[in-house]
């Protein structure tokens, strides 16, 4: 008498595919699990939105040649700045051999290298500001309401994408666009609010900015 085989046979299915389930069909864990495809991040929305608010401009760009047997091969270097008008501002430097390419780039670590500075009810700065930066030198004043942006080049850039309506900026040094803006970044990174003021002093904010109210009529009365 033969003997009934108790397993299955691998003879109609060579290469051990489960049934049902044929080979490039099998899909991930959770389609299989009954859950469907795997939901996007939380937050993804969010973060789509805040990169549409950011504004960036192309400060500069240089091409540089390199001379190779058959000929010269350019390539080129971007200088972007990216701001959110509210504070927020940063400044990035990307290579590549075609233009779009060093743009997004230079967009990217702009992008990476944000930083919010405090500003003075949203418009200026708190005080007059000195920066350096190789032979780069920038001179910045806070200005009254109405006053706009009075700077040129590079400096014009960082303050309109940084959200600045009022300010006076002046260049003493080099013109080089890379130099200015860091000496200006430089510089807008020794600036300090009344707040962080009181807070390093202990004092209440009211006392900070009181004092100086009074110092500015005091000095406007000897001019008059």
């Amino acid at each position: 008498m033969a003997r009934t085989p108790t397993g299955t046979s691998d003879r109609g299915n060579p290469r051990g595919e489960r049934p049902g389930n044929p080979r490039g069909e099998r899909g991930s864990r959770r389609e299989r699990e009954g859950g469907g495809k795997a939901p996007g991040r939380d937050g993804g929305r969010d973060r789509g939105e805040r990169e549409e608010e950011l504004v960036d401009k192309l400060v500069h760009i240089n091409r540089v040649a390199k001379v190779v047997k058959g000929g010269r091969r350019f390539a080129f270097a971007a200088l972007v700045l990216v701001g959110d008008n509210k504070g927020r501002v940063g400044y990035g430097s990307g290579k590549a051999r075609e233009v779009p390419e060093a743009i997004r780039k230079a967009t990217d670590a702009a992008k990476r290298n944000m930083i919010r500075f405090p500003l003075r009810e949203g418009r200026t700065l708190h005080h007059d500001l000195y920066g350096r930066f190789g032979a780069g030198k920038v001179i910045l004043r806070a200005a009254p309401a109405g006053t706009g942006i009075i700077a040129g080049g590079p400096m014009r850039a960082v303050f309109e994408t940084m959200g600045i309506q009022d300010i006076v900026a002046k260049s003493v040094g080099s013109n080089n666009p890379h130099n200015m803006v860091k000496a200006t970044f430089a510089a807008l990174q020794t600036m300090t609010s009344p707040r962080a003021v009181a807070a390093k002093r202990g004092k209440k904010v009211g006392d900070i900015i009181g004092r100086r109210e009074e110092g500015a009529a005091a000095a406007a009365s000897k001019e008059a």
